[in-house]
């Protein structure tokens, strides 16, 4: 990647970073900055961004459950939407087509529908990256979004091998034996170890499912995903997907940086690209509508439609398609790289204070709830709690055994994980499954016992997030938090934390203190 690139990519995104929006917006910008400067993008730039998108896909199959895709509010709600909303841009489309506007009139009902599929799909790359941001992925309104786009994954698939007629191999039947190679990729990891060679056997087996899929005849996007759930259960799934974080983020500024490159934009042409982005907030009122048809709560309907109210770069692959096979004119590939980075903008600004919105709006949204939840919506109570300790992942844990030791079972741990609470009941564990940025948690378990509250989770907006929502609920008690730096010590405190824990400090302290009690 040329160093303009590299440049452009760090400025845009560190001054996205400081007004408070996802760097991600900026290095679109970049891109667009770029092909407005006169550069373009090259093979090199292309390999990075093909491979962000295939390291995407095989981190989010190691933290997928496919069991999470059988569910109705997944399956129905992803048909169902698709099929509405491409019913209602083909009326909108064909509507503005009768007044001649611009490329609207050259529009027929065929590829107004095909225009409405394309932009049917919600952007896997910039919600998995808000999720993960936020810390949100694993929560019940995180994995919703990403059952819906790996429904919407299934369905672009479907309709480039019908489009395209290119038919899968009859050696694809042989990918359903897979599963059956998991114990050779469980040695395989477990004998890699912890160090440079976890990251690598992440890349060969991302790209090895690619290739493969590739090889007879089904997309190699899809190879990487199924790739990463088939992964998704072993101890090491975990490690690997955090292994390969980084490189997948460096590798995504490709992609971002592509779009940007597609084409430089007319005055019509953003134009019609804000006119599609004016359909957005149907594409929410949809998803918001069918999931609390199908007994949603509220705040689940609201999050992981919001989330998922954007345009994909899948589309761009899609009109790539349908200006190759000239079903539609060439202008609308800008058009649609456009509506896709502007629709971004929406996300990553919109997301961002998505629980503030929701607290403000929760008596009104609430009036759509189905009078009878789903039985994983109910909630558990917390019998004889004193103690409750958010977050377990290595340090929540640790925290909570280190608690249970010392008081008993006067410990509660929550998270918003039902694998991992599910495994940590398995063994015994006092746990429930809890989302503590959910108002609705709060409002509806017992805290009156409860005298002190740890929140070890790893973003420190959340942290923020869930002590006001304590205090908002009436809780009087204690809350401690954890910090990975130290500048983010003070803005726990002022939003109502008691102490604050410097994560690094305070471990290599306690290190140091019991390692002297062995002399002493």
């Amino acid at each position: 990647m040329e160093f303009a690139f590299i440049l452009f990519a760090f400025i845009f995104g560190l001054v996205l970073k400081l007004v408070g929006l996802p760097p991600l917006i900026g290095f679109l910008a970049a891109g667009f900055t770029l092909n407005f400067l006169g550069y373009e993008a090259d093979s090199n730039i292309q390999m990075l961004a093909d491979l962000g998108i295939t390291l995407l896909l095989f981190t989010i199959g190691l933290k997928l459950n496919i069991r999470d895709l059988y569910k109705k509010e997944v399956w129905v709600g992803s048909i169902a939407h698709t099929i509405l909303w491409v019913t209602l841009c083909n009326i909108c489309f064909v509507g503005i087509s009768i007044f001649g506007a611009g490329l609207f009139g050259q529009l027929d009902w065929l590829s107004a529908a095909l225009i409405g599929f394309a932009l049917s799909f919600s952007s896997t790359v910039c919600i998995v990256k808000i999720l993960e941001e936020s810390g949100e992925i694993k929560t019940r309104h995180g994995k919703l979004a990403i059952g819906i786009l790996v429904m919407q994954d299934i369905f672009a698939v479907l309709f480039l091998v019908i489009a395209t007629g290119k038919t899968p191999s009859i050696w694809a039947l042989s990918l359903f034996l897979l599963p059956l190679l998991s114990p050779i990729w469980k040695k395989i990891l477990d004998a890699v170890g912890h160090g440079e060679l976890l990251p690598l056997a992440g890349f060969l087996i991302a790209l090895g499912g690619y290739e493969l899929f590739e090889l007879v005849g089904v997309k190699g996007d899809l190879g990487a995903l199924v790739f990463g759930m088939l992964l998704a259960n072993f101890n090491k799934s975990a490690e690997l997907s955090k292994a390969l974080m980084s490189f997948k983020d460096i590798f995504l500024i490709g992609f971002f940086l592509t779009i940007g490159f597609t084409a430089l934009p007319t005055f019509e042409l953003v134009g019609i690209a804000l006119v599609l982005c004016a359909l957005i907030p149907l594409k929410f009122v949809l998803f918001f509508k069918l999931f609390t048809l199908l007994k949603l709560r509220a705040r689940t309907a609201y999050l992981s439609s919001l989330v998922l109210a954007n345009y994909s770069e899948f589309g761009l692959i899609v009109f790539a398609l349908l200006v190759n096979l000239e079903w539609v004119a060439k202008e609308w590939l800008v058009v649609i790289a456009l509506a896709v980075s502007i629709s971004f903008v929406f996300t990553g600004f919109g997301y961002r204070s998505s629980h503030r919105q929701f607290n403000h709006l929760k008596n009104r949204l609430r009036f759509y709830e189905h009078p009878v939840p789903l039985r994983e919506d109910t909630y558990e109570q917390p019998e004889n709690a004193q103690i409750l300790v958010l977050g377990l992942g290595r340090v929540g844990k640790g925290a909570y055994n280190a608690l249970t030791n010392m008081v008993g079972d006067k410990v509660w741990g929550l998270d918003a994980d039902p694998i991992r609470i599910n495994r940590l009941k398995n063994k015994g564990l006092q746990v429930m499954v809890g989302d503590g940025e959910d108002i609705d948690l709060w409002e509806n378990i017992n805290l009156k016992g409860v005298r002190l509250v740890l929140l070890a989770l790893p973003s420190i907006e959340d942290i923020r997030n869930i002590t006001m929502q304590l205090r908002g609920a009436g809780y009087t008690g204690k809350i401690a938090s954890i910090a990975r730096y130290e500048d983010e010590i003070q803005p726990l405190l002022e939003a109502g934390s008691d102490k604050v824990f410097n994560f690094f400090t305070e471990a290599g302290t306690g290190f140091a203190e019991e390692s002297l009690q062995m002399i002493k």
